[in-house]
């Protein structure tokens, strides 16, 4: 049997714009996805808005229940900052109300709350000020962490800033996936430093409160970088992606600095964010207690065919690089590759001094899943579970062997709201049945990780009766 220890954080990820709905209920300031929505609603699936998610703030008494069924012991979402704080300055009562008892009911199940500060849902209200562009954009953060924490600092221990920074920033300054869809390098950097010196801030407001006992970190997608050969120049590549990519996020929350070689790259490319003094001690002093990391697929390049510079992209460190031997998931097109899972568990061990970390993300999502139904309506997964098999076996690699991993959260619990592409995909152990109430219904997949968490492991290829209900 392949085992983790009787300690282990088994769970689920998910967040606040992609599952509560009630998108202007109750004080909720708009997002820049409610606006987006409402200019552009052809851009989205089937026309699906984030008002028209999951329903949770309306139903979380349900998902906890299953969560209990799951005999889940941990789960993380996170707060919405226009419900907490619609104006930015001024508490709303009812998101304090909801939070509280959406938190307290999974606690009083058995179910510890990780609590995620930001996941991609920018204020209406700071966007029409520019933004994570905007210097003030900073501080206005820290003063939304800091009331997340005096609110339900009772309640929550483990907290996290931001859900996978590189995100935001690549799809909404070097793309058009995220809101506001321009494409500016240099633009990206400085949005990039401020998400960064946001989170160091978070940390430090988290810190000087003697009232917090808990511990707080970040959640960063990490996708561990293979070059196609062991030429030079496609090293060089890997070396570069690895900077831009790995290393400009992780070494400054572990470690508390840019590295060195990233910050030259960007000065001769005249790339270089524009700073104030006293922040490079922000990011000093404000180290975090723990990495969550996101891994779905490894990120595979080669050296640049005509690099231009100044660089105007990342393309011109490094370019992709198709491996012809890859394996697709071929409900989503991305590349199946559980060995990079082990490799970045030991990239933490080794590179960040063992610091703990958690797979607080990792999953595979599924188009026109309801044909996988069988006649109980249950969605037979068998595709999750063997994903699930691969990847928890070479994270139990890698604990052997000495990676301080205190966690796996699959993505996602429900099914979610998935942005532009809104249920196309399906994540879950439980089905969202949109049309029906949004009734949740079961997936195998939530049966045989019930029995994961109850084994505390696994047998490769082994279902028992009731994984086979």
């Amino acid at each position: 049997m392949i085992k983790f220890p009787k300690d282990f954080l088994w769970g689920a990820a998910t967040s606040a714009p992609q599952t509560e709905g009630a998108a202007l209920a109750d004080g909720k300031s708009p997002s820049t996805w409610d606006k987006w929505f409402e200019m552009e609603p052809e851009l989205f699936f089937d026309q699906v808005g984030p008002n028209d998610t999951s329903n949770v703030y309306y139903q979380y008494k349900e998902d906890v229940a299953l969560m209990k069924k799951m005999d889940m012991n941990s789960y993380r979402t996170s707060i919405a900052w226009t419900r907490l704080l619609p104006d930015g300055k001024t508490l709303n009562p009812k998101a304090v109300e909801f939070y509280r008892n959406y938190f307290q009911e999974m606690l009083d199940n058995g179910v510890e709350p990780i609590i995620n500060l930001f996941h991609f849902d920018m204020p209406w209200w700071l966007m029409e000020k520019g933004g994570w562009e905007a210097r003030e954009s900073v501080d206005h953060f820290a003063f939304y962490a800091k009331t997340a924490f005096e609110q339900f600092g009772d309640l929550i221990k483990t907290w996290a800033t931001f859900n996978e920074p590189l995100v935001h920033i690549e799809c909404g300054y070097m793309g058009d996936a995220h809101w506001p869809k321009v494409r500016d390098f240099k633009r990206a950097i400085q949005v990039g430093y401020h998400t960064m010196l946001a989170h160091a801030k978070a940390v430090e407001a988290y810190r000087t409160n003697p009232h917090n006992d808990g511990k707080i970190g970040i959640i960063l997608n990490l996708s561990p970088v293979y070059a196609k050969s062991e030429e030079p120049a496609d090293q060089e590549a890997r070396h570069k992606a690895d900077l831009i990519y790995i290393r400009s996020f992780v070494d400054t929350v572990a470690l508390g600095y840019f590295p060195e070689e990233l910050i030259e790259m960007l000065r001769e490319s005249d790339l270089l964010p524009t700073t104030i003094a006293g922040d490079r001690a922000i990011f000093e002093n404000n180290i975090v207690d723990y990495v969550g990391v996101n891994y779905y697929q490894p990120l595979r390049v080669q050296a640049p065919e005509n690099p231009v510079f100044p660089a105007q992209s990342p393309g011109a460190w490094a370019r992709g690089y198709n491996w012809p031997e890859k394996r697709i998931n071929p409900h989503r097109g991305w590349e199946i590759f559980p060995e990079g899972i082990y490799t970045i568990a030991m990239r933490m061990k080794n590179d960040y001094g063992n610091m703990p970390w958690f797979i607080s993300e990792n999953g595979m999502g599924v188009e026109g899943e309801e044909q996988f139904m069988d006649e109980n309506g249950i969605i037979q997964d068998d595709y999750r579970i063997e994903f699930l098999e691969e990847h928890l076996e070479y994270l139990a690699k890698a604990i052997e062997e000495g990676s301080n991993c205190f966690g796996y959260h699959m993505w996602t619990f429900s099914d979610c709201w998935s942005w532009l592409n809104a249920y196309k995909n399906r994540y879950g152990y439980y089905r969202i049945n949109r049309d029906d109430n949004y009734r949740r219904s079961d997936k195998a997949s939530s049966y045989w990780m019930k029995n994961v968490i109850n084994q505390h492991g696994f047998t490769r290829g082994e279902r028992t009766d009731d994984e086979k209900k």
